[in-house]
């Protein structure tokens, strides 16, 4: 079992362009890793606060992710719910690159 705060490999660095998602399983939790435009990662709860949809189906335009089945958005830097229905934020996890492996802090 993963102790809180310990670093978890997510996924390869080049497994992303800049403006785009993956979703990463961990220990029956779902995550999703971002890709900014400059190129910085970012990581969230992988689903939407308001029907439990998988986030890293959405679509990505800028610091923005968009849920895909009902469009309610995220800021995936911070987690913060941008439009209706989506109304609660999700919850941000730190991220590291190392070597090319891009890890999360859960």
């Amino acid at each position: 079992m993963t102790a809180a705060g310990e670093w978890v490999a997510a996924c390869a660095a080049d497994a992303l362009e800049p403006e785009e998602a993956l979703r990463f399983d961990h220990q029956e939790r779902t995550f999703v890793i971002a890709r900014s435009p400059e190129g910085e990662y970012y990581a969230i709860d992988g689903h939407c606060s308001h029907e439990k949809v998988h986030l890293a189906d959405g679509i990505v335009d800028g610091h923005i992710i968009e849920c895909p089945k009902h469009f309610g958005s995220f800021d995936y830097r911070t987690g913060e719910a941008r439009t209706p229905p989506a109304c609660i934020d999700l919850r941000r996890y730190e991220v590291k690159i190392e070597g090319d492996i891009v890890f999360i802090k859960i």
